[in-house]
């Protein structure tokens, strides 16, 4: 019997599931997983369905049950596995539903929502007794204007279309608020993009062709096929004109397709290293073969130092699935991993593979989902989002540098990468592999325990060493040369030898912009964003002071805000202003910047590392970004710019990912046949982060960073959650804090150990105030009771939902 009632998900911040009836003429057609359009409040909204069944709902929950308006897919978005996984995420990481499913689904290119504006009868009179009115206002004519657009064309005027009247925007809302006119949203769908694809006409002679016609035959039936109308352009140096012309007169044929992808430039004509699988590495990847053959599910973490060939493993345990008829996700920290490792795998495994990652345009990301959904692609790369890719009868779930913070979502739903691919990969039954050359504490411990298998590469591949690693005192650096900048004398010197011997160098400061902040020399005051309690970063190529947090910018004041003094000074150096230094030092050299600010698209990112890799830069300068998974062979330097800059932070995890990100960023260094050195300048030399880093010694620095979180009560010896109570206004934020601090005391006498609330380190941010709980249990399940009812809690206060944000296992205490 078809379903004729469903549960539906939608993107709003509600913690429940909405009731909607099945029309008959949808019957049949709707599935758990089908993403569906239904009417909410007064506009439509694109849902997923979590549940369908014949069942009514409770009356007494749902009263006025609305109909489904449309299914917009022919097969369900969201297999059966992929809803399970969906549930578990929204309860154990207390999120809600509708939030979970968005983060999900494919970008939403279908359908567009758009706002439009109809007549009432107040308005129609309005209108007439402007039309008879003599002396109008500006703002009754603009009233007028469209009052009398509305009623000539007597249908609802779209909201895009005010932009186009003096002052439409305002009068409408004017309007709106008098009830003379009514809004609504409505929801339309996108004509598909196309393109017109253009051949060669077979009928057509070649032989007394002029030469612009050759040139179009030549490329068009000799060299590449058809081809879309402006790259046949381009190709034959033709204008648009002539191919239309030609087209007309039927030497050309002509059609339109759904536009497609551009051929990706940096993929053609390229050859995967082969490599041969020492002992380590095939011992390892046998292991890996036993549990794919075993079928049931395992985790793995595959520790090796750096240069150990570790995404060799991973490419063989990925062949191993496939040959074993599964499927494969590969996970990866940074979007400029996914173009490395998704060209490796393209050239090693063929087209059936997808690269998934925000910085693809929606129409490219959706296609590349929807081929995965369809099962055209076997394999998956991707950034953290990929790990809910639709791929079915999965095998294998690849975590690549497992220990990185990017896995983790900053926004809701808060889930960390990691830890949800190994669910999935347990709800599959598949093989969960965690790789890292420092994995996180967390991980390293689960796998001494035995909670995971542990798998070591100990050398690297054809035993080359690791670099050495020498740590520059800058504040001996300072006695001797009396200079403060961010190029150690050192480190310039080493630089200047790679020139020379023409290698390359890899310079990594983990700050963005020129400076991290503007103060005045006369009062001491700094220039703080208006939304957040932060200091705005200068960016000097955009001349503007920027806050990394909300976005807010401002021009850089010529005289202090607050004391009129000329002397503002700009303090500290960022990557902007290193990659300015090298310039005017190493003026020959060819240097590049990888970070945010300097690579904003997918094009980007790979001329960059093309131009690197390939032996045409002699320098790149970066943020952590280009720290990690990067196989560059003709790297001999690597240099780290204010190494100690985490250190200071109000976090427990400071040291660890100090430590973590040191040891990658050298292992970038001799990866090739030549040798290579790696110089850390830091203020901070005794640090044991720093030392253990510069011997690359991470077992011992597990051991020691052990003790401090098992005397401290941190994690992996306790579960964590983060509870921040904000607001706009700090009264309201406070009175809540006070609220939830006496629902937590009782807890303490029930396993929970309750920290604050205190102002959060960021006290203010996008405009709100933040007051902060750390909880902390020695069993996880206490956490797994205390959270929901917290939240029951705050509802019964009455305290808005988005008021109070829930961090399950928090990465940052910020």
């Amino acid at each position: 019997m078809p379903a004729t009632y469903c549960e539906v998900a939608l993107p709003v911040p509600l913690r429940s599931l909405f009731s909607y009836a099945i029309p008959d003429r949808l019957a049949g057609l709707i599935f758990a997983g089908s993403r569906v359009l239904v009417p909410f409040r007064n506009r439509a909204m694109t849902g997923v369905v979590v549940e369908a069944s014949s069942r009514r709902p409770d009356p007494e929950r749902v009263k006025n049950i609305k109909e489904i308006v449309e299914v917009l897919d022919p097969i369900p978005a969201l297999t059966p596995k992929l809803i399970e996984l969906g549930r578990w995420v929204g309860g154990y990481y207390v999120a809600p539903p509708g939030e979970v499913f968005r983060a999900m689904l494919p970008p939403q290119i279908d359908l567009r929502h758009e706002r439009e504006f109809l007549l009432t009868g107040a308005g129609r009179a309005r209108r007439c007794e402007l039309d008879a009115a003599g002396n109008r206002s500006e703002a009754e004519v603009a009233e007028l204007a469209l009052l009398s657009l509305m009623h000539i064309e007597d249908r609802p005027v779209r909201a895009d279309r005010l932009r186009k009247l003096p002052g439409g925007e305002a009068a409408a809302e004017r309007l709106l608020r008098r009830r003379q006119i009514e809004a609504r949203e409505v929801t339309l769908h996108r004509r598909a993009r196309v393109q017109n694809i253009v051949a060669w006409n077979s009928n057509v002679d070649a032989g007394s062709l002029g030469e612009k016609e050759a040139r179009i035959y030549h490329v068009l039936a000799e060299e590449r096929g058809p081809l879309p109308l402006p790259v046949l352009a381009k190709l034959s140096k033709v204008s648009r004109p002539l191919i239309e012309r030609l087209i007309r007169q039927e030497k050309l044929k002509s059609w339109e397709e759904p536009l497609a992808a551009e051929d990706d430039l940096f993929e053609v004509d390229y050859t995967p290293p082969s490599n041969i699988l020492n002992a380590d590495q095939e011992r390892a990847l046998g292991e890996i073969r036993g549990w794919l053959d075993a079928g049931a599910f395992t985790v793995g973490l595959l520790y090796g130092v750096t240069g150990s060939g570790k995404t060799e493993v991973y490419l063989g345990a990925v062949e191993a699935a496939l040959a074993r008829n599964k499927t494969a996700l590969i996970l990866v920290p940074e979007i400029a991993l996914t173009l490395w490792v998704g060209r490796l795998c393209r050239a090693r495994l063929g087209a059936g593979v997808a690269v998934l990652h925000s910085a693809l345009a929606e129409v490219e990301r959706a296609r590349e989902w929807w081929r995965v959904r369809r099962g055209e692609a076997r394999v998956v790369v991707g950034t953290r989002s990929a790990v809910f890719a639709p791929v079915e009868n999965l095998g294998l779930v690849v975590v690549d540098e497992e220990q990185e913070a990017s896995y983790k979502q900053e926004e809701t739903p808060r889930y960390h990468g990691r830890d949800v691919a190994i669910v999935r990969a347990k709800l599959e039954g598949a093989v969960a592999l965690l790789g890292s050359a420092t994995p996180s504490l967390e991980s390293f411990h689960n796998a001494r325990s035995g909670k995971y298998h542990l798998l070591q590469l100990e050398s690297r591949v054809e035993n080359r060493p690791l670099a050495p690693v020498e740590i520059v005192d800058l504040r001996e650096d300072f006695r001797t040369t009396h200079r403060v900048g961010p190029l150690s004398s050192k480190l310039g010197e080493a630089i200047a030898a790679c020139l020379e011997q023409g290698t390359q160098s890899l310079i990594l400061i983990n700050r963005r912009g020129y400076s991290w902040f503007v103060i005045c020399r006369s009062c001491g005051a700094g220039i703080q964003c208006e939304n957040c309690s932060i200091s705005l970063t200068y960016h000097k190529q955009r001349d503007r002071l920027e806050c990394h947090y909300c976005g807010f910018s401002r021009r850089v004041p010529k005289t202090c805000p607050k004391c009129r003094s000329e002397h503002v000074y700009f303090f500290g150096a960022g990557a902007e202003q290193l990659e300015e230094k090298l310039r005017e030092k190493f003026s020959g050299a060819r240097i590049a910047r990888l970070d945010r600010d300097a690579v904003r698209t997918k094009r980007a990112y790979q001329q960059v590392l093309g131009d690197f890799a390939s032996g045409k830069l002699d320098i790149l300068v970066g943020t952590q970004m280009v720290a990690k998974g990067h196989d560059f062979q003709r790297v001999t330097l690597v240099g780290v710019v204010s190494a100690d800059s985490q250190l200071s932070l109000p976090d427990f995890r400071a040291a660890e990912r100090t430590f973590q990100l040191l040891t990658q960023v050298a292992g970038r260094a001799g990866r090739g046949a030549l040798p290579g050195e790696v110089l850390v300048e830091t203020y901070y030399p005794e640090h044991y982060a720093i030392q253990l880093a510069a011997r690359q010694d991470y077992l011992a620095f597990f051991e020691r960073e052990l003790q401090f979180r098992r005397l401290l009560h941190y994690p992996p010896f306790t579960a964590l959650a983060s509870v921040l109570v904000r607001d706009t206004k700090i009264e309201n934020a406070i009175r809540w804090s006070r609220q939830i601090s006496a629902f937590l005391a009782p807890q303490e006498s029930r396993g929970i150990k309750v920290l604050g609330p205190a102002a959060a380190p960021l006290a203010r941010l996008k405009r709100e105030y933040r007051f902060q709980f750390l909880l902390k249990a020695s069993k996880r399940a206490h956490l797994t009771r205390v959270l929901p009812e917290l939240l029951a809690f705050s509802a019964e206060k009455e305290i808005p939902e988005k008021a109070v944000l829930v961090d399950v296992d928090p990465l940052s205490l910020f």
